[in-house]
């Protein structure tokens, strides 16, 4: 992801992030939920997103998931990438305060990805807030930044790439990767 795309604002408020934190359903997946005849529920997530989630705890930046659904789906994807998993969350806000609180950062070192009405208060809470092209036109109307990635298609792994280059991660990551 070239800089010079993303405005100077943007890339100031990402340089600052020690905690990204997401919401599921219509950021981690594409909003669709799947029940099988025994009401059991499942959920198709986007490996470039988990791989992009990896390279920010890799990189010292703490991943969270955030979502007032009781998931078991989004709980175990949230094991398989070792991120913090909050399903069944009532309140996303105080939530996302008791994190920040529990690592001893501030608001503004938090980014949050949301997608609708429930996730406008963090979005507009955090340092940076962002939504996915498949937003809800009011969360995208109020997030500082807007991936062009719809939701559980690479809109999370656009974050995780924003946050790595505004850091100066990438050049490390690649060079593990580029090593003979």
């Amino acid at each position: 992801m070239p800089n010079h795309d993303i405005p100077a604002d943007i890339l100031d408020r990402a340089a600052k992030i020690r905690l990204a934190c997401f919401d599921v359903d219509g950021t981690l997946t594409d909003g669709r939920l799947y029940f099988d005849a025994d009401g059991r529920e499942s959920k198709a997530f986007s490996v470039l997103d988990g791989q992009g989630l990896a390279l920010l705890r890799k990189s010292g930046i703490e991943v969270a998931f955030v979502t007032a659904r009781s998931s078991t789906a989004a709980a175990h994807r949230a094991r398989d990438l070792g991120v913090r998993s909050h399903v069944g969350v009532g309140d996303k806000l105080a939530c996302v305060e008791g994190l920040a609180s529990e690592l001893g950062i501030g608001l503004a070192q938090v980014c949050f990805m949301g997608d609708d009405l429930p996730d406008i208060r963090v979005i507009r809470a955090v340092g940076l807030g962002v939504a996915p092209a498949s937003a809800h036109a009011w969360t995208r109307e109020r997030a500082h930044w807007c991936t062009t990635a719809r939701g559980g298609e690479g809109a999370a792994r656009e974050l995780c790439d924003l946050l790595l280059s505004a850091q100066g991660h990438v050049d490390t990551l690649l060079a593990a990767v580029d090593a003979p």
